[in-house]
C-alpha cells in the first residue's frame, strides 16, 4: 500500500496541526485535567489516522479482460437504472452509480481500455452524493472512452457534501488502459457510469465493489 500524491499537503498540515495542538494541550492540561488531556490526545491521533488512511492506495492488479467493464472505484452500488444521459450521448443509457464513503479508497481508475473522446469539468454545488440531482448539479468531471469495438463508455466523478476538489488526469485523444488511474476525489463522493443499452451487468444495488477487481459488466 502507498499514499496518494494528492494528499501530500493535507497530510503534512494534519501532522503539523496535530503536533502543535498536542503540545498545547500537554502544556495546559496534562497536570490539571489528565482525563481531558488523554481524551483530546487520543482524539487528535484518531483524526490524523482517518486523514492518512483516506489517501491510501492499495497495491492491486487489474483482473479485467478485453471486453470487461471494471469497477472504477471502491464503494457501494447505489443506482442501476435506464436513464437519459444529457451531456454527451443525449440518449438512453444504463446508469450505474457507486457511492464512496470517507472510509473508502478514493483513487479512480479507467473502467475500459480505449481512446479518450471527451473530457469536461463542471463547477457546481456540493449536495450529498446520493442526492438525485448530484449527478447534474454538483461539482463533477465527465469522461468518455471509446473501446476498440467502437462502443463508448461515459464515467463521471461527482463531488459530495464533504468533497471539495476533484482531481483528474486524462486528456482528449489519449490512449488509456483499463485499470490505469484517471483521478482522485477528496473525501465523500460518487462515480457514475453510463453504459450502452444491452450491456451485461454483473452487479446489483447494495453490492460492495472494489476498484480494478470487481467486474461491473461486459460490452457485447
Amino acid at each position: 500500500m502507498t499514499l496518494h500524491r494528492e494528499g501530500k499537503n493535507i497530510m503534512l498540515w494534519s501532522i503539523f496541526s496535530t503536533v502543535v495542538l498536542s503540545g498545547l494541550i500537554h502544556y495546559f492540561l496534562s497536570e490539571c485535567c489528565p482525563i481531558v488531556y488523554w481524551i483530546l490526545q487520543i482524539g487528535f491521533l484518531v483524526l490524523l489516522g482517518l486523514v492518512i488512511q483516506f489517501f491510501r492506495v492499495p497495491n492491486r492488479t487489474c483482473a479485467g479482460e478485453s471486453f470487461d467493464i471494471m469497477c472504477p472505484a471502491d464503494g457501494k452500488v447505489v443506482v442501476i437504472e435506464e436513464t437519459t444521459e444529457t451531456e454527451y450521448f443525449k440518449d438512453r443509457r444504463i446508469q450505474i452509480s457507486i457511492f464512496m464513503s470517507p472510509l473508502n479508497v478514493h483513487a479512480n481508475y479507467h473502467p475500459i481500455t480505449g481512446v479518450v473522446k471527451y473530457v469536461k469539468y463542471h463547477p457546481g454545488l456540493f449536495l450529498v452524493a446520493w442526492h438525485p440531482k448530484s449527478s447534474t448539479d454538483n461539482e463533477r468531471s465527465t469522461f468518455v472512452v471509446a473501446h476498440e469495438s467502437g462502443k463508448e463508455v461515459l464515467f463521471r466523478q461527482v463531488a459530495g457534501a464533504v468533497a471539495r476538489r476533484i482531481c483528474y488526469y486524462p486528456t482528449e485523444g489519449q490512449y488509456v488502459e483499463m485499470g490505469s488511474e484517471f483521478g482522485f476525489i477528496k473525501f465523500g463522493s460518487r462515480i457514475d457510469l453510463y453504459l450502452p443499452l444491452g450491456t451485461k451487468i454483473d452487479v446489483a444495488i447494495g453490492d460492495v465493489v472494489k476498484a480494478k477487481l470487481t467486474r461491473i459488466g461486459k460490452l457485447n
